[in-house]
């Protein structure tokens, strides 16, 4: 299929605070789905147990230069950015040094808008990709409000189990306050319901909540529950590579189909 630059980049946040919601996941999965709907794909793996670099095939001993780098210390995109196995989907790497970052930090001024600066400000960095995906890491601290003042929307998984709702509102205060104080254009590229099981009770009530409290934020693809997703990782690759007939890649495809007709 070829390749269109119509638009600029679009930055999107993948984050939710709470652990094991498929966060991580989504991101390897909709950035392999996005590529293979002819965009040109970024990941930067902002979380310092960099499981989006081992899931795309990123060994720990490759990754010379990470996020780390390119947040902290200033080096250039083309210097810290590894090609993956799949066309046009490239990635910004995360070792555990990322994990010092918040202390490292704190004494910066600039500290919330280092990223944003890196990615949108600095010429050298204005690379050709259609979108840039940052996976966050599984809490609100400085690493996840550079991505969200860096960003043009967020996407938040939900898990579709008991109490999926309740940190939810917590996060929405958070994309409110960066709303208010430092990035006024970000909103809520919307909610994708994970690990959906259609015949358990409590994932159907999940999603009736979730629709009927956030409405059209809410994706009208749900991501189900899926052997073949969870197998992916072990191998290095997004469950598109691993098995492109599965259920979970299908629902992944259809995720981002329908993010891109919400931006087109």
């Amino acid at each position: 299929m070829p390749k269109s630059r119509a638009r600029p980049t679009k930055i999107i946040s993948i984050t939710n605070q709470k652990g094991g919601v498929g966060k991580t996941t989504t991101t390897i999965n909709l950035g392999a789905a996005l590529s293979q709907l002819g965009k040109k794909v970024l990941i930067i793996d902002l979380d310092p147990q960099g499981n989006a670099s081992t899931g795309l095939g990123i060994e720990v001993e490759d990754r010379d230069f990470s996020t780390y780098e390119f947040l902290v210390e200033g080096l250039p995109l083309k210097q810290v950015v590894k090609e993956t196995e799949i066309p046009d989907l490239h990635i910004v790497p995360a070792t555990i040094d990322l994990s010092s970052a918040d202390i490292e930090l704190i004494a910066n001024e600039n500290r919330s808008h280092l990223l944003y600066e890196a990615l949108r400000k600095k010429k050298e960095n204005k690379e050709k990709h259609d979108y840039i995906l940052i996976d966050c890491p599984p809490s609100l601290n400085l690493l996840t409000v550079n991505a969200m003042v860096a960003s043009h929307s967020v996407l938040i998984p939900l898990q579709s189990e008991f109490f999926a709702l309740e940190g939810l509102s917590q996060l929405l205060l958070t994309v409110k306050e960066v709303r208010k104080t430092a990035n006024e254009d970000l909103r809520v590229e919307g909610i994708a319901l994970t690990m959906f099981d259609g015949r358990n009770n409590l994932s159907k009530q999940v999603e009736v909540d979730a629709r009927s409290n956030l409405g059209e934020l809410v994706f009208k693809t749900v991501i189900p529950r899926n052997v073949r997703v969870s197998e992916a990782p072990s191998y290095s690759m997004p469950v598109l590579t691993y098995d492109p007939s599965s259920k979970g890649s299908k629902a992944y495809m259809n995720l981002a189909q329908e993010l891109l007709a919400n931006n087109s």
